[in-house]
């Protein structure tokens, strides 16, 4: 099961249409593609727009809208899970893993946790045998550090600015003092230029006059830090999310996928949720505590990276999953995709990390072939190939 960016992004926005689904959608909007990499060939895929408001997930009470956050989220998410199984029985005794990237680092563990509180006193468990989360917001200390050191190293902010930060954020708080918040904005503004920050060294998608396209993803601000983002590799388009907006729109779509079928939801699909982002009422300062306890418990856990990320960058995740202060099992080392480096990986008791090599925010959109080598290990629970 599949869930994503946020909070208020759509899984069938980007897992679905941009990452691991078995289609994409084509530059018109008027039709699908097949994906080469789609995960659904080692195992059946399930999206989940999740909280309700994202994409076609609706609720009757506008609001509930207003009234969201992670707690809530996971124990909705739960009950859409064992509901699930009850309207699929078939499934019911199928192993079940949870992936998903960026605020889906909230998502899955608060899930995951949910799932074996659940099964410690259920009549019927859910069979949940781990979970996989990729440049996943982790911690709110450690993330903003290692993300301010990523802008630093790779030459994206000035040495001053910097040291300024460094200087001046508090980094455990979810507001930062106003001073700090304009210090982000001014690297930002000033000093970043007109990059995607999801991929710090893909072209950024343009209008037809030149000017800047901000996509909602990209507008959206992390709890975890103030984020207004201004946003050709091979095979990789920086518009998609374009796409999709016009695509899950037309009403000949939606018919054919039983989605907004009383025609009762009052605005437009879009990929994120702007009332749903500014309304979020709680959110864990860290994820950790949940690692422990999920680690304790013997769940598979996987933690991947795409290195080219500013947004959720690996410095930030290596910084978090180092306060976990596990043994190692098998030391750092290059894994290989078709003879080439596919990114590093360090296997501990416990938990695998891996580094994606090349790939920005959204790992499969970029590296489709290093992401779906990936999955299989993780399903398969060995490390990644070494030669």
């Amino acid at each position: 099961m599949e869930t994503k960016i946020g909070p208020g992004c759509s899984s069938v926005a980007y897992g679905a249409s941009e990452e691991i689904g078995p289609f994409r959608i084509n530059k018109t909007s008027s039709g699908l593609y097949l994906n080469k990499f789609s995960w659904n060939k080692l195992a059946n895929l399930l999206f989940l727009e999740t909280p309700a408001g994202v994409g076609f997930s609706y609720t009757s009470r506008s609001s509930d809208l207003f009234d969201t956050g992670d707690r809530r989220t996971a124990k909705d998410t739960l009950q859409f899970v064992i509901r699930w199984l009850d309207r699929f029985p078939r499934y019911k005794n199928r192993d079940i893993y949870l992936t998903g990237e960026s605020y889906a680092g909230h998502y899955v563990p608060q899930l995951a946790r949910e799932i074996v509180n659940h099964n410690a006193k259920a009549k019927h468990k859910i069979n949940l045998k781990g979970f996989m989360v990729g440049n996943a917001v982790t911690d709110n200390h450690y993330d903003n550090l290692g993300t301010v050191n990523y802008w630093w190293s790779h030459a994206m902010i000035s040495d001053k600015t910097y040291q300024q930060l460094m200087s001046t954020c508090n980094f455990e708080n979810e507001k930062e003092s106003n001073e700090c918040e304009s210090l982000y904005y001014y690297a930002m503004d000033q000093e970043f230029g007109n990059i995607d920050q999801y991929n710090i060294y893909a072209p950024s998608c343009n209008n037809s006059d030149g000017s800047h396209v901000g996509a909602t993803r990209h507008n959206m601000r992390l709890p975890h830090r103030p984020h207004s983002v201004l946003r050709e590799l091979a095979g990789y388009d920086p518009c998609t999310e374009k796409y999709a907006e016009i695509y899950y729109n037309r009403p000949d779509v939606q018919k054919a996928l039983h989605a907004n079928t009383s025609g009762r939801i009052p605005y437009k699909w879009t990929a994120c949720s702007e009332t749903l982002n500014r309304n979020w009422n709680d959110t864990d300062s860290s994820i950790l505590p949940i690692y422990r306890e999920l680690i304790a418990a013997g769940l598979r856990i996987w933690v991947f990276s795409g290195d080219v990320d500013s947004v959720v960058p690996v410095t930030a995740t290596r910084y978090s999953l180092a306060q976990l202060k596990l043994d190692t099992t098998i030391p750092w080392y290059p894994w290989y995709v078709k003879k080439q480096v596919g990114g590093w990986t360090e296997v501990y008791k416990g938990l695998t990390f891996a580094t994606v090599r090349g790939a920005g925010h959204e790992v499969p959109l970029f590296k489709p072939r290093a992401a779906f080598e990936l999955f299989r290990s993780f399903l398969q629970g060995k490390p990644l190939p070494k030669s």
